[in-house]
């Protein structure tokens, strides 16, 4: 089994739940697909030539999520991968039902630009709650905190993970490479922290409990690990 520790993953929910393992290393993708809980097996793939006119290198993404659209609407569901461009952070709006590009813009100068101070911490993102007035996200950084923010209201928060609900992340926070959120259970989300040293926790949202460290290897993520 190879070391997974230069990747990036994000989720994905247009159609079937899945999560996209981008490989720094090799500039290659994997598909995960969340309901035959494997990996597919015709991955991985090159990154450049498979997303339409998305055209950024795996080795330049930092992080990325996904804004699910309301429930009277199914057809805006967006990718938002951050990354780098010539050393400045940029964001790729990626329409997920049209598998194409809506904008590229420098974080500077887009509607998330609040994160742009944590760039180089955030380690991944859950959506926290969605009404009519609040539209909040949980981001999980590497130095032991995490910030909440509400995206209509452009309000940011800095938060110590210790005592939080998320206090048990805290003890690897310097070991953190990744994070995705996992939508498909149905009486829970669970947000997954991919570690250095081939391993992973498991927060489930509802019971705000932690499992792990789990080994990430072919039995936890059926067909993900390759050379």
């Amino acid at each position: 089994m190879s070391k997974m520790d230069n990747f990036i993953a994000v989720d994905w929910r247009a159609g079937p739940d899945r999560i996209f393992f981008y490989f720094k290393e090799s500039n290659t993708y994997s598909r995960f697909s969340i309901g035959a809980n494997k990996a597919d097996s015709d991955y991985p793939k090159p990154v450049r030539g498979n997303w339409g006119d998305h055209v950024i290198s795996a080795a330049d993404v930092r992080f990325g999520f996904t804004t699910e659209s309301p429930s009277w609407n199914n057809n805006t569901d967006h990718l938002w991968l951050f990354y780098y461009k010539n050393e400045t952070p940029w964001v790729c709006q990626f329409l997920q039902q049209t598998d194409s590009v809506v904008s590229n813009a420098s974080v500077a100068n887009s509607e998330w630009s609040a994160l742009l101070p944590y760039f180089d911490n955030i380690v991944g993102v859950m959506h926290q709650s969605y009404s009519s007035t609040t539209n909040d996200f949980w981001i999980l950084l590497n130095n032991g905190n995490y910030l909440s923010y509400d995206a209509y209201t452009k309000t940011l928060k800095t938060h110590p993970l210790k005592n939080s609900n998320w206090a048990k992340l805290e003890p690897y926070s310097h070991r953190m490479l990744t994070a995705v959120t996992n939508d498909y259970p149905t009486f829970d989300r669970h947000f997954y922290v991919f570690l250095s040293d081939n391993e992973y926790l498991r927060y489930e949202h509802e019971s705000k409990k932690v499992y792990g460290p789990i080994k990430t290897d072919d039995e936890s993520w059926p067909g993900l690990p390759h050379d």
